[in-house]
């Protein structure tokens, strides 16, 4: 059995790449809003750990957006030990997690997180480590080379490592952000993968490389389109048509999202928790997009996943 010393090093090792990639995210964002910047706020978790929230909020692009890392750990809530089906245990999880919001209806929303978690008994072995993560675009209007170029980077990161990652991730990714209370996806997809652990030929630093090159690859994924789209003119109708789709996001993070849970079931930081939500939405009484709309054209890419590369 592998004692808890013996992997520190994998835990230090993820915890300084993410706070680089933090840095490296949030200088990006800044120099393409041109207005905003982060503001950073350094928070404790009760119990163990804490974490380094920083939001942009107000610039000409980006309307709203987190870019938060943290690092907790302590006794595993009985919540959450009856979920992994373990008993009497402790934990150590450390991730970046980032949700943007745009201003403008022409540029996508985008989520981003890339984690690692450890499990202990009460001697202090470990019993179980694991990566996840993934990215995934949610946009208002498709631009069809837009999502192309998105898959194309992620395929990229992914088959550098195994050339049948990007299709399992990517089917995961689909089948995850899926609103089944709506029958639509909540976005175009990306990647997702998760309880990524040692096994035959993928030790724990395989993982590790694989799933940075993926949170490496993200500025690529994202910023082009950013820049391609956010100086297109729109109306007041489109924009509206943003709030009402930010509404089925906020949906999806409420009732589904595994890491929302997670963080509220580990009495994680609110504020941080829920900074993925948008500040302005609508919820329109049985809303309908007119037949043959830009509108509608999202629907049926929403209600029909399709391959992008």
């Amino acid at each position: 059995m592998t004692k808890k010393k013996d992997i520190s090093s994998k835990k230090d090792e993820f915890y300084n790449y993410i706070q680089n990639l933090q840095d490296k995210i949030t200088s990006s964002l800044e120099e393409i809003d041109g207005k905003a910047n982060f503001q950073e706020d350094l928070w404790e978790r009760k119990g163990g750990g804490g974490g380094r929230t920083r939001v942009i909020e107000n610039g000409d692009v980006f309307e709203k957006g987190g870019v938060n890392i943290s690092a907790v750990h302590g006794e595993l809530p009985q919540s959450m030990q009856k979920y992994f089906n373990v008993s009497d245990c402790d934990f150590y999880a450390c991730g970046l997690s980032l949700v943007i919001h745009p201003k403008s209806p022409m540029v996508p929303t985008v989520h981003a997180n890339w984690r690692y978690f450890e499990m202990y008994n009460k001697k202090g072995e470990l019993i179980d480590q694991w990566f996840g993560g993934g990215q995934d675009l949610t946009p208002y209007y498709l631009f069809e080379e837009d999502a192309k170029h998105f898959h194309q980077v992620c395929k990229d990161a992914c088959d550098k490592h195994d050339t049948e990652f990007y299709k399992l991730y990517k089917e995961k990714c689909d089948s995850y952000f899926w609103n089944s209370h709506r029958d639509e996806a909540r976005g175009i997809g990306g990647l997702f993968f998760d309880y990524l652990k040692p096994v035959s030929g993928k030790s724990i630093h395989d993982w590790y490389n694989f799933v940075t090159e993926v949170g490496n690859s993200f500025i690529d994924t994202y910023l082009p389109i950013v820049k391609k789209r956010k100086e297109i003119e729109y109306t007041q109708k489109q924009r509206d048509w943003q709030e009402i789709r930010r509404g089925r996001y906020v949906e999806f993070n409420l009732v589904h999202d595994k890491g929302t849970l997670f963080g509220l079931k580990t009495n994680g930081r609110i504020e941080s928790i829920l900074m993925s939500l948008p500040p302005h939405v609508q919820w329109q009484y049985d809303y309908q997009v007119e037949e043959g709309s830009e509108e509608a054209k999202l629907i049926e890419v929403l209600k029909n996943p399709k391959n992008w590369v």
